[in-house]
């Protein structure tokens, strides 16, 4: 029987709970429902209009000498509160106003630590809080999503914990997973009776990320990369844990742990919008940001630097990199990348003797071209400081951070140092070989972009990234923040005449799946992979994907089915961009202009050509006049896309 006594103690809706084993929390529509027991262990059942979602799931953390939180939980009181506020992200990805709007429960236990719990209209969340004086080592975490039915998942698997996290989705049952199986986070879980689950976490620091194995059943679980004891170092770039501790984590007794998140969405669109791991995580720990400046970026390593028609000899070299700054000039782009090559991946003060990097970086202020420099992580740790100050003194506008694939807790203090260095010098950063975003970026707003994600690049070795993985991305990956996927091929094929080659390479999917990426897929830092020879070749498709924004005030989902199609709008400002992909099959739609205001527009359309089935570089450019009554009709060849820009006139 649930006793419980409500104190109102403030306008803010604060309650006060005692006496109670059953606390239930609603999100502020009312259409989520939460119940957190507290008799034997601390447990928490989630339903969603009347369905359940999760059931009975456990929380426990084990903490040496202090022991386990969640067993024979004594609570001392409770707290309720309603929040509704707004957000102003310094880089905004999906909205440059966001609302956040939760309620949250907070039970204190008799030890030392609170289960704090938040309902919002999009999902549910809950984390630990800890008040020991002392430093902890965690033992463990149990973390556990058990599901009321065998429902379809999609899962990214990985063979272990040193992992770039760029693998594919297979669509498999909950059932399917095993104890044997390890699986990265977000994952998507769909239920034939509706809604859609995304799980994943938010505001990872000083703490190990989380994967998932299954048991067999409906239940998911969480794990954890334990604390690494002993390492090697691989070749130049890679460092392997050889050795790890029976324990994930020794960090600060009085700390908030990660949030575990719950996202609920009630249809395919939903998880392309959904913002829960940025509100939940830490807000912007920069003091003055405006320095902070999204762009596109020119990149060199997809293309191999392939540049002909010139009077010097390509490659890593100064002609080349003054080449490529000519081109960002003359298309407007923000910024370029000197990718592996300009010095030695082991010293970064060991520069290639073909490489002026002062006399670069002098040319690319001259133009008002920003440089960004790769490095491999290992020699940045070596030499943070030192090499700060010098990018800083050159005027580099930022850094791409490569080959971690790791993220215990080592690591992941690693990525808050770096992003914390990199803002005192003012640099923005790009993770490449990483995990999954955790909301890092909202603390550290020059964090622009990272990889995790199994990009173009698959393209110059593999039969892959396919359409279908493309209209798969936006509803998983990208839920947990940007993605550097690297778009922009000019050399398009269909899978029947699709080759993988390294120094020129193609994509799959037509010349209008590639520009519509540029809408659809979410990168402040957003590359252009192909060379300025192949864009100036192409320059109708080149002049519109340059003058795209990376970052947007307004998104709206139009049509989605996840891993089948997308379709979405997005503004900057009084102008608004559209984008439509599909798989491998060819789709007619209908798209309605009703977000529009009163007035009327000039739309140019860049679509699949007659013959994009066969010739996948095909399309169609055209310009009309539309207002916000208007429904255009669209056809998607197979592996196509559409694209659109729309002004009022």
């Amino acid at each position: 029987m649930k006793k419980t006594l409500f104190i109102l103690l403030s306008t803010a809706l604060f309650i006060q709970a005692v006496y109670s084993q059953t606390y239930e929390l609603s999100s502020p529509d009312g259409n989520i429902q939460v119940r957190v027991e507290t008799e034997n262990g601390i447990f928490y059942s989630v339903e969603h209009q009347g369905k359940k979602i999760l059931e009975h799931a456990p929380l426990r953390m084990s903490l040496q000498a202090c022991g386990t939180l969640g067993d024979d939980p004594n609570v001392r009181n409770t707290s309720v509160r309603e929040v509704d506020e707004t957000i102003q992200p310094v880089v905004p990805e999906k909205k440059s106003i966001i609302r956040d709007h939760y309620k949250e429960l907070v039970i204190s236990f008799d030890k030392p630590y609170d289960v704090i719990f938040r309902a919002y209209n999009e999902g549910v969340a809950y984390r630990f809080q800890t008040y020991f004086e002392e430093q902890v080592t965690v033992l463990s975490e149990t973390v556990d999503f058990p599901f009321t039915g065998d429902h379809e998942l999609f899962f990214a698997g990985v063979e272990g914990f040193i992992t770039h996290q760029e693998s594919t989705y297979d669509q498999i049952r909950l059932s399917q997973v095993t104890q044997d199986t390890l699986g990265i986070f977000p994952t998507v879980i769909r239920r034939v009776d509706g809604p859609l689950v995304a799980l994943t976490e938010a505001d990872l620091y000083d703490y190990p990320g989380m994967y998932f194995q299954g048991s067999g059943g409906h239940s998911l679980k969480g794990t954890f990369p334990g604390y690494v004891t002993k390492e090697k170092q691989v070749g130049d770039r890679t460092v392997v844990a050889t050795e790890r501790a029976d324990f994930l984590a020794k960090t600060d007794g009085r700390r908030t742990y990660p949030w575990r998140v719950v996202a609920i969405a009630e249809k395919d669109a939903d998880l392309i919008t959904n913002q829960l791991v940025y509100q939940l995580s830490t807000p912007c720990q920069v003091e003055d940001p405006r320095w902070i400046q999204p762009g596109l970026v020119a990149w060199d390593w997809w293309n191999a630097n392939n540049i002909h028609g010139v009077d010097f000899k390509a490659g890593i070299n100064t002609e080349t990199y003054k080449h490529y700054i000519d081109f960002a000039a003359e298309y407007g782009l923000d910024y370029i990348i000197l990718d592996e090559g300009w010095s030695n991946t082991e010293d970064l003060f060991d520069i290639n003797p073909d490489i002026g990097l002062e006399e670069i970086t002098e040319y690319a202020a001259s133009k008002d071209v920003g440089v960004i420099l790769w490095m491999v992580w290992k020699v940045l740790d070596e030499q943070l400081e030192r090499a700060m100050d010098r990018f800083r003194q050159l005027g580099v506008k930022g850094i791409k951070v490569d080959f971690m694939q790791r993220d215990d807790q080592w690591m992941v203090n690693y990525y808050e140092r770096i992003a914390r260095a990199a803002a005192k010098h003012q640099l923005m950063v790009d993770f490449h070989g990483s995990y999954k975003p955790s909301g890092l970026r909202r603390a550290y707003p020059n964090v622009m972009t990272r990889e995790g994600v199994a990009g173009l690049e698959q393209a110059k070795w593999s039969e892959h990234p396919t359409p279908e993985y493309n209209v798969t991305l936006p509803f998983i990956r990208m839920m947990a923040g940007p993605m550097d996927y690297t778009p922009g091929a000019m050399h398009n094929a269909q899978k029947d005449n699709f080759c993988a080659r390294f120094t020129r390479p193609m994509s799959l999917g037509t010349r209008c799946h590639q520009m519509a990426l540029y809408v659809v897929f979410e990168s402040p830092l957003q590359m252009l992979a192909d060379s300025p020879n192949n864009y100036r070749e192409e320059k109708e498709s080149a002049s519109f994907i340059a003058d795209m924004p990376v970052v947007w005030d307004d998104t709206r989902v139009l049509k989605a089915s996840i891993g089948n199609y997308i379709a979405l709008a997005r503004k900057k400002e009084d102008t608004w961009y559209l984008a439509a992909m599909t798989d491998w099959n060819a789709r007619d739609i209908q798209l309605s202009l009703d977000f529009l205001g009163e007035g009327e527009y000039t739309i140019e359309i860049f679509s699949d050509g007659t013959n994009a089935e066969r010739h996948a570089e095909d399309y169609q450019r055209k310009t009309k006049q539309v207002n916000a009554s208007a429904k255009l009709n669209i056809h998607l060849a197979s592996g196509g896309g559409w694209v659109a820009k729309i002004k009022q006139r």
